[in-house]
């Protein structure tokens, strides 16, 4: 059984890889949220943008907590709304934000996604990459049902010697070798409660412990295990529409309006969930996946530097 997270958790180090608390549905929430996960063990938030529109949130939240790392990219979903000018808007923002790391851009062909142009997916994906190459920056990246794709775009562009990160990553087995050498890191989420446990278990033992990072997703993403205590954030009926839900087509693609929203707290139960599948301590996973993220996002201009991360 997970244990609740807390103050008795903080005895550990954890770096959310991956979240969304710009989001409007948990925005307003967010100093606490993040005082909360702090008090948890949370030392540091990877925030990612997902369109024009809430870059600006984004590089704000940078500015007023320390431990958020700002991301700013185009995701999928919102590439059909992007602005003629949106790739010198980008530029602009990761001038004005040296800290700020590449994120959420990717590919999708699950539910959603499949309503959107692929080609123009490609287009605007390969973009960012080719920035996040230009810049020395590492890129999250989003791949639903698209993985085939991926693997192909990624060794026709790379190499990315600064890295890439595949958050909620629930692709197979035989993926991960190819893709971990290319540069990639595989960050887990509480999505991953909803694959089969032998599947999972499968998948996470071909990832090498170098590469495995922990994420929330949150507001997204809240695991669905039975006998855990989860932190949950109610949702905001008044402004219940949703910017972006990482879910494939057997996930509920928006939260009803009496649906829990994921807190950045529950990274624990991802924590301890993944440790029990690859039968390791959950001290020894949190340690590793911190260091894993802290490497990662330790480029020229983070906020994030090995040697202060130290104990």
């Amino acid at each position: 059984m997970a244990k609740a997270p807390g103050r008795a958790a903080s005895a550990v180090r954890l770096f959310d890889a991956h979240c969304h608390l710009q989001d409007p549905r948990i925005s307003a929430a967010a100093p606490s949220l993040i005082r909360a996960a702090t008090d948890s063990g949370v030392a540091r938030f990877a925030v990612n943008g997902t369109s024009e529109k809430d870059w600006h949130l984004v590089k704000q939240m940078g500015q007023e907590h320390p431990a958020v790392v700002p991301c700013f990219g185009l995701h999928p979903w919102w590439v059909p709304e992007r602005s003629p000018d949106w790739m010198d808007s980008l530029r602009q923002f990761f001038s004005e934000t040296p800290e700020a790391a590449v994120g959420e851009i990717g590919l999708d062909k699950g539910s959603h996604g499949k309503t959107i142009d692929f080609g123009e997916q490609v287009e605007v994906f390969q973009r960012q990459l080719e920035l996040a190459k230009e810049l020395e920056k590492p890129v999250s990246v989003h791949c639903v049902r698209a993985f085939g794709d991926l693997l192909e775009i990624l060794k026709r562009t790379g190499p990315f010697p600064a890295g890439v990160l595949l958050h909620s990553y629930l692709g197979s087995a035989e993926m991960v070798l190819g893709l971990a050498n290319l540069g990639c890191y595989f960050s887990l989420s509480g999505f991953l409660t909803g694959m089969k446990s032998t599947k999972a278990k499968q998948m996470l033992k071909a990832i090498p412990l170098d590469r495995i990072l922990l994420e929330t997703d949150a507001p997204d993403a809240l695991p669905k295990l039975d006998n855990v205590s989860l932190v949950t954030v109610p949702v905001d009926t008044s402004d219940a529409d949703t910017e972006k839900c990482d879910t494939d087509s057997t996930s509920p693609a928006v939260s009803s309006s009496n649906e829990s929203l994921n807190h950045p707290s529950n990274i624990h139960i991802v924590l301890t969930y993944v440790a029990s599948l690859l039968e390791i301590p959950e001290a020894e996973l949190a340690e590793v996946s911190y260091k894993n993220a802290t490497k990662l996002f330790s480029y020229p201009g983070s906020k994030v530097h090995p040697e202060a991360e130290t104990v």
